[in-house]
């Protein structure tokens, strides 16, 4: 009897199912987008009984669709949106509020205030992450603070908190386990990345009562088996990584130094730098890769709000294509943007820039622009933010990074693949399999529980598709990032004061 793991991929506009095999390959994938809520500027919020309802409906139609039972699942791997918050009744199940998504800025003031209050220093030393309304901390303190009796319960022990992934575990073991791994805990700006546990000084800073965190485990375990939900049949579930970090592991990024680049809503560069932990002096994050067994890994990360999510806002704002998939042919109308710059700072700019009140511009402009151009300057965006976070990352770790692996959605447009390594001056792979986010769960779950003995039989099975080697005289680069420059100062400048 065939068997496959089964990937929970939760991301941010979507909730995705994918089988692999033994040799990685994807067997099926089931995808269902959801629900995108803006109660006010700069909110973002999901309903997390959606999420779970259409989670757990891929997973059902992948099973079903390949013709298989849940008897043919070995595992399952969860790999989530980051950062993205959620708190209910531990009776009910009942979410308290909406699940506050990581781009929502409601806390924005909140931070600078505690940035004003000198308190950026010991809270990077102890998360290795900037005072950001990105992180979980300050929608957990929020929620607490503003939904009547949220605080009252969550002193009585009467709330759970979690990010995504311990939700749906939550839901997977019919509130049987409340645990989260160590990479999704170390994005919420209350881990420790010293103590590898939760901060009592940063749970008192936002007031947060730890009862209502869940436990902190490794990325590779069973935590749990499933409870009637999927079949009367359990499986266990056995691998769990915060989206990026499962794409680093999927990446086979395994050795210090190695980077990927994922391509999604946002974009995400992580470096591996192995057993010690390396604090940016330029703004980038430090975070938990994985803990495998008994070993810590940690990662470099640069974090862009607004990649993929450029072209959607192309599509269902501006509605200058039907489809995301059309932006390359739109873009290739032309030679290149003409002096047109796309700022997409829709949620603020991230690193290394890290100015959540930058709001997005186009500029250079002229009579003879088109949406050709637009279009070909937003596919431009994602590519020079990239390079901002690649050259800061090369500063910190003082290696000069040749390579590049990528992955995501967004890789399958070779316009924008090319012009990622004409800016940046160096390689841009793209892997056979580029669901590696869903395939580092995969990994992670399969490893745990034997259908797969290790990481040197994981590493035999990335593949390389395509490989794109840089092609632009370095004057143009120049030009080109002077100009990127020039657009960048004006979407910050925009909401100085």
């Amino acid at each position: 009897m065939p068997e496959y793991v089964l990937s929970f991929d939760q991301g941010t506009t979507s909730s995705r199912a994918i089988l692999f095999d033994s040799s990685g390959a994807i067997a099926d994938v089931a995808q269902k987008e959801f629900t995108q809520i803006f109660p006010q500027p700069g909110w973002v919020e999901h309903d997390p009984m959606e999420i779970w309802a259409t989670q757990l409906g891929v997973a059902a139609e992948v099973i079903s669709r390949k013709g298989i039972s849940i008897k043919n699942i070995h595992t399952i791997g969860i790999t989530n949106q980051r950062e993205t918050t959620i708190v209910w009744d531990r009776v009910s199940g009942e979410p308290v509020y909406n699940a506050i998504v990581w781009q929502d800025r409601r806390t924005a003031d909140y931070c600078d205030q505690l940035k004003n209050d000198g308190l950026a220093k010991m809270i990077g030393e102890k998360t290795g992450l900037v005072i950001d309304a990105y992180f979980s901390a300050t929608k957990l303190k929020w929620i607490l603070d503003n939904i009547p009796g949220a605080r009252a319960k969550a002193s009585a022990g009467q709330l759970a908190f979690g990010t995504v992934d311990t939700w749906l575990l939550w839901r997977l073991t019919q509130g049987q386990v409340h645990v989260t791994d160590m990479s999704n805990a170390s994005r919420t700006m209350l881990f420790n990345l010293t103590t590898l546990d939760w901060d009592d000084d940063l749970l008192k800073l936002f007031d947060i009562p730890r009862n209502v965190l869940p436990f902190v485990k490794s990325s590779s375990e069973v935590y749990g088996i499933t409870q009637r939900v999927l079949a009367p049949s359990s499986v266990p579930i056995a691998g769990i990584a915060g989206d990026q970090q499962a794409a680093l592991f999927g990446q086979q990024c395994i050795e210090p130094g190695m980077v990927k680049n994922t391509y999604g809503t946002g974009c995400f560069m992580l470096m591996n730098t192995g057993d010690k932990p390396i604090f940016s002096t330029n703004n980038l994050l430090t975070t938990v890769a994985w803990k495998l067994g008994n070993k810590v890994e940690y990662a470099l990360e640069g974090s862009v709000f607004i990649a993929g999510a450029v072209v959607q806002w192309l599509r269902d704002g501006l509605g200058i294509i039907r489809s995301s998939a059309d932006v390359e042919k739109l873009a290739r109308e032309v030679v290149s943007a003409e002096g047109v710059f796309v700022v997409p700072a829709f949620a603020g700019l991230g690193a290394p820039h890290w100015n959540q009140h930058a709001r997005g511009t186009i500029v250079g402009l002229t009579r003879g622009s088109t949406r050709s151009h637009i279009a070909r300057a937003a596919l431009n965006s994602i590519a020079f933010q990239t390079h901002d976070v690649l050259r800061a990352m090369e500063a910190d770790a003082g290696i000069p990074i040749r390579e590049l692996r990528v992955d995501g959605g967004a890789t399958a447009n070779d316009l924008l693949m090319q012009f990622q390594s004409d800016i940046l001056n160096v390689h841009v792979v793209r892997p056979r399999i580029t669901e590696t986010t869903a395939l580092g769960a995969a990994f992670l779950a399969g490893l745990a529980t034997g259908f797969w003995t290790s990481t040197t039989d994981l590493a035999k099975q990335w593949q390389r598709e395509k490989e794109f080697t840089p092609e632009m005289e370095e004057q143009e680069r120049d030009t080109l990032l002077k100009g990127w420059s020039k657009a960048v100062h004006a979407a910050k400048a925009w909401t100085d004061v």
